[in-house]
C-alpha cells in the first residue's frame, strides 16, 4: 500500500512540475511591462530606511561619510510631493512660489540644503534612485561630499503615479558657499 502511495505521488509531483508558467508580458521594448507599485498605509518608515541604507550603500562606495535622516527635511520633502502632484508636474518650485531652499527653511533646516531630487514615476524608490544616479545632476546631490542629512518622502496619486522628493542637506557647522554664489 505504502508502494503505491509513493508512486502516484511522484507522479502527481511530476505533473505538477510540467504546469505552464506563464509569461511576463512584454511591451513593445521587449522589456516585462511594470506592475503598478501601490504604497500601503504604514510602510512609512520603512520605505525612508530602505532608501536612507540604499544612499548610505552608495555613499560607502564612494569614500563618503552616511547621512541621517532628517524629520524637518522629511516635512520639507512631502510638502514638496504633495503640492508636485497638485501642480502635476515635476519641478522644483512649489506652486507658492517656493524653492528648496525655501522650503527647507520653512521647516526649520538648520544646515544648509545642498540639493533636491525630485520625480515623477510608477516605479519604486529603488528603481527610482537608480534613475537618479544616472544622471549626473542628480547624482551628485547623492553623492556631495559634504551631505550629513536626508530628507525623503511621496506622495501617492489614487491612479498610483507616485510623486518623490529627496533632499539632501549639510551639517549646520559646515558654511561653505554654493560654487558661483556670494554668502
Amino acid at each position: 500500500m505504502y508502494r503505491r502511495e509513493m508512486i502516484f505521488g511522484l507522479a502527481a509531483i511530476g505533473l505538477a512540475a510540467c504546469e505552464q508558467v506563464p509569461a511576463a508580458r512584454l511591451g513593445p521594448d521587449g522589456l516585462p511591462v511594470p506592475t503598478l507599485y501601490r504604497i500601503r498605509e504604514g510602510q512609512e518608515a520603512e520605505i525612508q530606511f530602505r532608501m536612507l541604507d540604499s544612499v548610505n550603500a552608495l555613499r560607502r562606495a564612494q569614500g563618503l561619510v552616511p547621512v541621517a535622516l532628517d524629520g524637518r527635511l522629511n516635512a520639507a520633502a512631502a510638502t514638496h510631493a504633495r503640492d508636485m502632484a497638485v501642480q502635476n508636474r515635476p519641478w522644483l518650485f512649489g506652486s507658492d512660489g517656493s524653492s528648496p531652499l525655501d522650503r527647507a527653511r520653512r521647516v526649520g533646516f538648520p544646515g544648509r540644503l545642498l540639493g533636491e531630487n525630485i520625480s515623477e514615476s510608477y516605479e519604486t524608490e529603488l528603481q527610482t534612485l537608480a534613475a537618479w544616479m544616472e544622471q549626473p545632476d542628480t547624482r551628485a546631490v547623492i553623492l556631495d561630499p559634504d551631505a550629513r542629512f536626508m530628507g525623503f518622502a511621496w506622495f501617492q496619486e489614487t491612479a498610483g503615479k507616485i510623486w518623490w522628493t529627496l533632499n539632501i542637506g549639510s551639517d549646520p557647522a559646515i558654511r561653505r558657499p554654493i560654487s558661483g554664489i556670494a554668502s
